[in-house]
């Protein structure tokens, strides 16, 4: 038997290979193996390709190894009294957050919604004013004003002596990375990290998916005040993706034992990506108002921790609203439990309201968000579309009581794909804060309805559909 002869014999060989390694990896949905071997066997050489560089959500052995060891070291072995004040009902909320990364929820916090341009500005003035050290991630920070101010708080605060790092995602930053701010970062005192560096695109697949990012925003400074949202470090013109601008965020700003939390993420992430030791930062901030001020609790997510964690949290918030449910969200590619969810929400008299933005930035998301309209109305979800530019901001408010922020979108990506990092919170005075911005965003948006979705074309309804059965494969 020839050598050409064996080529097709071998090649189903790989096939086979790779339909049993479908069907084996762990933590997948049944319908996400059942699309991977319908492309690797109906499209062997594209499907083959396919998989190895989108099938399996690994940041690479090394990584992983290294982000354990960083967690073991990190990991406290203290106990916390979960604060007296939350409700019997939110218990069990937090007790899910809990088992997520087995941060309890902490009272003593203050939290502050910043004006939708009021970032940047309370930032520096934290950076300027700090004594012990400043850490940050971002995954998208740009040469732009905003960027290049937060570049300069750095600089000024490594020269007087604060202890700064500063990582950035090896995708979302490559401009900052590759320009020379960053170096004169590093000349000034900054220390700089990349997370999920590109590398060598052709050789990156072996090493771990690509597409894996860090599309965290964190920021700790001096082991007491942190940051959540979804801001990156831009402007809302966002230069990148201009034609869609502003991007409208929302972002909080936390004092207290909260930003322990927030802390011992970036710290998890510096050390597995850089080696270096952050143990010094072990010792906490005594908590002076125990049993007071907001309750809180960190939920950090990522291809490293199960890939059901983020959405069971959105749907067990979503099965637990008695009043009213409000999310914002860019993104919107849920799972089957999820859709499930919110329209179950709706079904039970829940005043259940979604806020998606009019335009885009992504055609894909786009399309697959738009095929679950239908079914989402039938069910009595209120679907709005902001038309002020791309609403980025990612929240969830619960009964005018509960709020989750954070980076976490309701897709696909962000559930198993990205590491994000979300507070949820206890607090009628703070939510009510979330709960007026919200408000502010449907002032800026048009209502979605069923005689608009049934007017859609059969192409459009098929192009939508078409693109939705694509997500298992993401």
């Amino acid at each position: 038997m020839s050598l050409y002869s064996l080529l097709p014999i071998a090649f189903v060989l790989i096939q086979l290979l790779f339909i049993g390694r479908a069907i084996l990896r762990p933590q997948r949905e049944p319908a996400s193996r059942v699309a991977w071997i319908v492309v690797i066997a109906l499209l062997p050489i594209v499907g083959v390709l396919a998989y190895i560089l989108l099938g399996e959500t690994s940041i690479g052995r090394r990584r992983v190894a290294r982000l354990n060891q960083a967690k073991s070291a990190l990991q406290s072995s203290e106990t916390t009294p979960w604060p007296q004040q939350i409700p019997e009902r939110f218990s069990q909320l937090f007790q899910f957050g809990q088992s997520v990364n087995g941060f309890p929820p902490v009272a003593g916090n203050t939290g502050q919604l910043l004006p939708a341009d009021g970032m940047i500005a309370a930032m520096v003035a934290d950076m300027d004013a700090a004594t012990e050290h400043i850490h940050l991630i971002f995954y998208i920070w740009l040469t732009d004003h905003s960027g290049l101010q937060i570049v300069e708080a750095l600089k000024r605060a490594a020269a007087r002596g604060v202890a700064c790092r500063a990582m950035a995602d090896g995708l979302g930053s490559r401009s900052m990375i590759a320009s020379k701010h960053w170096k004169a970062m590093q000349d000034a005192g900054v220390q700089v990290a990349v997370a999920l560096p590109i590398g060598n695109p052709l050789l990156r697949p072996f090493s771990g998916r690509i597409d894996l990012r860090n599309h965290r925003k964190i920021v700790v400074i001096d082991r007491h005040i942190t940051y959540c949202g979804s801001q990156n470090c831009a402007d809302a013109e966002f230069l990148v993706k201009a034609k869609f601008a502003p991007w409208v965020d929302a972002v909080m700003r936390f004092t207290g034992p909260i930003a322990q939390q927030n802390h011992f993420l970036f710290k998890s992430d510096w050390m597995a990506q850089t080696g270096d030791d952050l143990t010094e930062y072990l010792q906490p901030i005594a908590n002076t108002h125990i049993g007071q001020g907001v309750v809180a609790q960190v939920i950090g997510t990522g291809p490293t921790q199960p890939y059901t964690a983020m959405p069971e949290m959105f749907t067990t918030l979503m099965y637990a609203a008695r009043r009213e449910l409000v999310i914002t969200t860019p993104y919107f590619v849920p799972d089957e439990a999820m859709q499930a969810a919110l329209c179950a929400t709706a079904r039970r008299g829940v005043s259940t309201t979604v806020i998606f933005p009019q335009r885009n930035d992504s055609w894909i998301v786009e399309a697959a968000s738009h095929s679950y309209y239908e079914e989402l109305l039938a069910a009595g979800v209120q679907i709005y579309e902001f038309v002020g530019g791309v609403l980025h901001t990612k929240s969830l408010t619960l009964d005018g009581e509960m709020t989750l922020i954070g980076s976490a979108n309701l897709d696909r990506r962000s559930f198993e794909l990205n590491f994000e990092n979300n507070i949820l919170f206890f607090d009628a005075a703070l939510t009510a804060e979330m709960r007026q911005r919200q408000s502010e965003y449907l002032t800026q948006s048009e209502l979605v309805t069923v005689d608009m979705v049934a007017q859609w074309t059969i192409r459009r309804r098929l192009w939508n559909n078409t693109i939705a059965m694509l997500g298992p494969l993401l």
